[in-house]
């Protein structure tokens, strides 16, 4: 059977003279056919076989999106070569680090600064190569090789983890887990898009860093179906894009579709009156009929609303949409009820890189639930362990770490990943993700309390801030740090709200706001947006103090004033 490379290279083979890639530059696409895309690879081949190398080395990857960067990736696969994707925008310090780990011989890189700025910090760094010198300067093959024979032990990539404690750790992924994963994806996907056979290609639009996990998946899942995929090249223009592409559907992270939320919300609040009362009456009309007892003029609400608001909503993501995918972190319950009300599926995975991007995903057929990413697919087994850790074992599970045969056994214990994630699961069989198991906060009174759920809602109540983080491990009680431009007063008048509603020990009794938002240039967010607690509680430490030295005096004061 033909292993998940074979079939890529075979569709491309396919695709002949039809479109399978392009880029967004401006307004016009630039784009390659399958046929040429094969040409590329079969460049960057010759490149690699006449720098003399061998299958099991390994070469990095450091570019943004483009067709160059997965012309780059599928020929150095092809030869059996160990690809080391690297995110572009993340300091070369821990660039640096994550190659000094792994070694790769080459280094390709989009452009010159881009790799003199890794050289800086790391003089030892291995020859730099750019992407474009290749393409231009090797011959194209007449007839480009299939990808050499792999075996399903044989690594195919090592992806380097976000690192939100700790250093990152590179992930090895193997044909095995590739030919399993894409199995399922491009399933779904033609679940999806079933009713759309006689429509020709999908058109899916791509904005997420391919050296991300679930990123790279949805990369080698278009290139495995018959797809148009249409990479983003400035985020600043992201609005433009999709209405340009008119996608199908396209993978995201929370945080955008949140931004469309409240961006939605924001303007209908400066609406005429009777728009906003509609919207506001819509939101329980919909709610009534999600539970299955909507009246009629519930009924006739929601029809005027979709005319007037629901349409207009979807017009931002082209006339072609059918679901937005959404994954990295769980998403508000709110935000998907709110894309459902307006007609726009969100369908959830969840997943690690070292589950090979996915564990959950949402049924194209079925209704999502908010709050939940979908059930576990076919052939995975999950179940919860000590603390309501997520633990899972099946031919999606990473062979183990580079380099790093402890870290490996930790995580790997008769055959069950360890994921650090807490969850549940309902009678359905939905998952959901409650928080991360490292990040439980240990008050002093031995109450354990994860954070997650409780930080998101304050910032939904928030919507100026731009992270929460709560503090509080070996103390009496919980504070939080908050970030954005927000006033003393509103902050306190939530808190007070949330408080009411909780028990005294996860009460958030003191605040301290933080002007500047937190971003991964800082060292305080990961590459793709996570929180690094250590860092933000190790930087802003003397705040935490000052946060409990002030509560302190506070009830001092009061004791002594009653």
């Amino acid at each position: 059977m033909p292993n998940f490379l074979e079939n890529i290279f075979a569709q491309l083979k396919r695709a002949d003279g039809r479109v399978v890639l392009r880029e967004i530059r401006g307004e016009q696409f630039v784009g390659v056919t399958g046929s040429e895309l094969l040409e590329q690879v079969g460049k960057v081949r010759v490149f690699l076989r006449s720098s003399g190398i061998l299958p099991g080395e390994r070469c990095a990857l450091l570019a943004p999106n483009s067709i160059r960067w997965v012309a780059t990736d599928l020929a150095m696969m092809a030869e059996g070569v160990i690809v080391v994707p690297l995110y572009s925008r993340q300091s070369p310090d821990e660039l640096s680090a994550m190659m000094k780990d792994c070694q790769p011989l080459l280094l390709f890189v989009s452009d010159a600064q881009l790799g003199e700025a890794l050289a800086q910090s790391w003089p030892e760094a291995p020859p730099r190569i750019l992407l474009e010198q290749v393409l231009k300067e090797n011959p194209a093959k007449a007839s480009p090789d299939g990808p050499i024979s792999r075996a399903d032990s044989d690594i195919v990539t090592i992806i380097y983890t976000s690192g939100t404690s700790g250093e990152p750790k590179g992930v090895c992924l193997n044909v095995g887990n590739l030919n399993y994963m894409l199995g399922q994806t491009t399933d779904r996907l033609g679940q999806l898009m079933s009713a759309a056979a006689a429509e020709g290609p999908d058109r899916v639009f791509h904005y997420l860093p391919f050296n991300f996990a679930a990123s790279w998946l949805l990369l080698l899942s278009c290139l495995k179906r018959e797809t148009t995929l249409t990479l983003s090249t400035d985020l600043n223009k992201l609005p433009d894009e999709i209405r340009l592409s008119s996608p199908n559907y396209f993978l995201n992270v929370p945080t955008l579709l949140e931004r469309v939320r409240c961006g939605v919300e924001e303007s209908l609040s400066k609406r005429a009156t009777p728009i906003r009362s509609l919207f506001e009456k819509s939101r329980v009309a919909w709610q009534r009929k999600s539970e299955g007892h909507a009246s009629g003029l519930d009924r006739f609400r929601l029809l005027v609303a979709e005319k007037l608001i629901f349409n207009k909503i979807k017009q931002r993501f082209g006339h072609d949409l059918r679901a937005l995918i959404c994954g990295s972190a769980p998403l508000a319950p709110e935000t998907q009820q709110f894309f459902q009300m307006s007609g726009i599926p969100v369908l959830q995975a969840y997943g690690l890189t070292e589950t090979t991007g996915i564990c959950t995903m949402d049924g194209p057929r079925e209704t999502a639930e908010p709050g939940y990413v979908g059930a576990a697919i076919p052939g995975i087994e999950m179940k919860t362990g000590e603390n309501d850790e997520i633990v899972t074992r099946g031919p999606h599970i990473f062979p183990g770490y580079w380099s790093r045969p402890e870290e490996t056994l930790r995580v790997l214990q008769d055959g069950w990943f360890h994921t650090g994630d807490q969850g549940e699961v309902n009678a359905r069989g939905k998952w959901r993700i409650s928080g991360r198991i490292k990040n439980l906060i240990v008050l002093n009174s031995g109450h354990k309390i994860a954070p997650e759920l409780m930080e998101e809602k304050i910032a939904r109540l928030l919507p100026a801030a731009r992270q929460v983080v709560i503090v509080g491990n070996g103390r009496g009680y919980l504070c939080a740090l908050i970030t954005g431009t927000l006033e003393s007063a509103a902050v306190q008048a939530v808190l007070e709200v949330i408080n009411r509603e909780l028990p005294h020990y996860r009460q958030v009794r003191n605040f301290k706001l933080i002007g500047s938002g937190f971003t991964p240039e800082s060292g305080l967010l990961t590459a793709n947006g996570k929180l690094r607690r250590d860092v933000v509680n190790s930087r802003y430490a003397v705040e935490i103090n000052a946060m409990y030295e002030e509560r302190k005096e506070r009830e001092a004061v009061s004791r002594q004033h009653p």
